[in-house]
Formats: structure tokens, C-alpha cells, sequence
């Protein structure tokens, strides 16, 4: 059974700092590319960053500068770092894993940058 489960959101000031992790069971980590998706209320979910199985990455021009997508092969867990963050970051996160067709998605983490 495939799993993807997201932690690290909450509620964070704005300039604030987060660390989502991605753990996942049930594939073979090391060739999927993995994604950080988001979702705000009343918004279509949109790409935050995706990172391939041999390190390429790629962000949301929104992102680019603050966030940096990383992956523990060994662990079997996708990372995002975010600083600086900013009101409008808030949004569900979600962890997505994609090969050749096969693709997995978690259920989401709250991100929330309020003061």
C-alpha cells in the first residue's frame, strides 16, 4: 500500500520559517519525482516545487528564492524548506509522487503565515 504523509505545517508569523517533510512507504522512492503542491481557499491547487530523481528542481516563480525542495533517498522523504514566508503562502500543502504514469498524492498540511 502506497503512502505519502506530510508534517511540519502550522501557524507561522510573516518572515517566518517552516519545514515540511514528505515520509512515503510503498514505492521506490529514488526514481519517483517528488512535488510540494498547495491549494489556498477558493484557488485552483498550483506547483510549488518539484524535485526529479536525480536532483533537477524547479519552483513557482512565487517561491523562487525562499523555497528550497529537497529529498532523503535513504529515508524515503521529500523536504521543503521555507523562509521568509509570506501571507499569501497559506494553503494546504500537498506531497505528490510521480513515475511514468504512477502517481500518489497525501493528504495535505495546513500552512497558515498570520500575525
Amino acid at each position: 500500500q502506497v503512502q505519502l504523509v506530510e508534517s511540519g505545517g502550522g501557524l507561522v508569523q510573516p518572515g517566518g520559517s517552516l519545514r515540511l517533510s514528505c515520509t512515503t512507504s510503498g514505492i521506490a522512492f529514488s526514481i519517483y519525482a517528488m512535488g510540494w503542491y498547495r491549494q489556498a481557499p477558493g484557488k485552483q491547487r498550483e506547483l510549488v516545487a518539484r524535485i526529479t530523481g536525480g536532483g533537477g528542481t524547479n519552483y513557482a516563480d512565487s517561491v523562487k528564492g525562499r523555497f528550497t525542495i529537497s529529498r532523503d533517498n535513504a529515508k524515503n522523504t521529500a523536504y521543503l524548506q521555507m523562509n521568509t514566508l509570506k501571507p499569501e503562502d497559506t494553503a494546504v500543502y500537498f506531497c505528490n509522487a510521480y513515475h511514468l504514469g504512477y502517481d500518489y498524492w497525501g493528504r495535505g498540511t495546513q500552512v497558515t503565515v498570520s500575525s
